[in-house]
């Protein structure tokens, strides 16, 4: 196996699934990676696809020691400092100054935490059960080095019912449930995380200016998801920044304004002139809510991506404000779809609503 190779992905589910055939991990919050290891040649590639080596020097000894000599694995990289997982200080190493870079590896040493294991030697295990491959990684890693981890693993539900309420003070996001007789499907969704509140991964195509502070301050950041034609719609809004916050956005933003407006998406809504009847509503359009606010947009070029906080979809729009929590750096614009969404299914609506209808 040789890189690149797109990880496995999950889909939000809004509990623990129950019945048999199912292992439970702790979900971790870092930057995911597929670690590729031929002799001395290791190779850590990011969720997009890229090389993180050069951001994380101090781990290619630990692996080289203690991995086998051909093998592929699934892991998270993470920083643990005062008793939990510290992911502000994972970005700062994302730098371009290498002197940087170095600082930090030794102030702040990253780790490795394990969950799979795709190939072993000349054998690719892709298709055997994860229960297959999750023996052989316990045995792997019985004594790992100290910053080689594997991931806590259960299927008592009880047991990740109890690590989903005491884990998240640690940093981590929930949990994780796979089937224990699945294959290792790269860049599908199929596995099931459940985590403590909703969040989203939207690209940022846009901001508007912040009340009467026009050219100086961001109010909010124009959000957009891909639906399943490939278009970039608008699905909200995300503010609630503080005055100091607002000031460095439009800093931060700057380099994304120069040339906005070539191959946008919303091009065309960026002219009040055009007609756009029957569209999904655009960014700077007027709604029975807006009571005459000024709804005008500044575009960016759609490369950002953001994770943010909501509370609820109303059809395909979120239903009240939503609130920043981080820059994604580790993801494509492309990764940022309607299919990451909590859905009820069409039937359970129905029953819940059974006795009004």
């Amino acid at each position: 196996m040789n890189p690149p190779l797109a990880p496995m992905l999950a889909k939000r589910v809004s509990d623990i699934p129950d019945g048999d055939g199912w292992i439970f991990e702790p979900k971790w919050d870092g930057f995911r990676a597929i670690i590729f290891r031929d002799g001395d040649e290791v190779f850590l590639q990011s969720r997009d696809q890229k090389s993180l080596n050069r951001y994380f020097p101090e781990l290619i000894t630990p692996l080289q020691n203690q991995l086998p000599s051909q093998c592929v694995l699934d892991g998270e990289i993470v920083i643990a400092r005062h008793g939990t997982l510290d992911f502000e200080a994972l970005q700062l190493r994302i730098h371009p100054a290498a002197s940087r870079v170095k600082m930090l590896s030794a102030q702040m040493p990253a780790s490795i935490v394990f969950f799979d294991l795709l190939s072993e030697g000349d054998r690719d295990l892709q298709t055997r059960p994860f229960e297959e491959r999750r023996r052989r990684l316990e045995f792997l890693l019985s004594s790992p080095a100290p910053q080689l981890h594997l991931t806590p693993a259960t299927q008592d539900r009880s047991v990740a019912s109890d690590w989903f309420r005491r884990f998240e003070g640690a940093g981590l996001d929930g949990v994780v449930a796979k089937a224990a007789s699945g294959l290792y499907e790269p860049d599908k969704r199929v596995m099931y995380k459940v985590k403590h509140e909703r969040d989203c991964d939207c690209v940022v195509a846009g901001f508007r200016w912040y009340k009467e502070s026009v050219g100086a301050a961001v109010g909010s950041l124009l959000l957009g998801l891909f639906d399943h034609s490939g278009s970039l719609q608008h699905v909200g809004v995300c503010a609630s920044f503080t005055k100091d916050k607002r000031r460095e956005l439009l800093e931060f933003l700057a380099p994304y304004r120069i040339n906005a407006l070539e191959d946008h998406p919303w091009r065309s809504w960026a002219s009040p002139e055009t007609d756009h009847a029957g569209e999904q509503r655009m960014p700077g359009g007027q709604s029975r809510w807006s009571q005459g606010k000024d709804l005008s947009w500044e575009p960016l070029r759609s490369e950002l991506v953001v994770e943010v906080a909501y509370e609820h979809m109303q059809g395909t729009r979120f239903r009240h404000m939503a609130h920043f929590r981080r820059w994604r750096t580790d993801k494509k614009p492309s990764e940022c779809t309607y299919e990451q969404l909590e859905v009820v299914p069409a039937h359970e609506l129905m029953e819940i609503f059974s006795s009004g209808r």
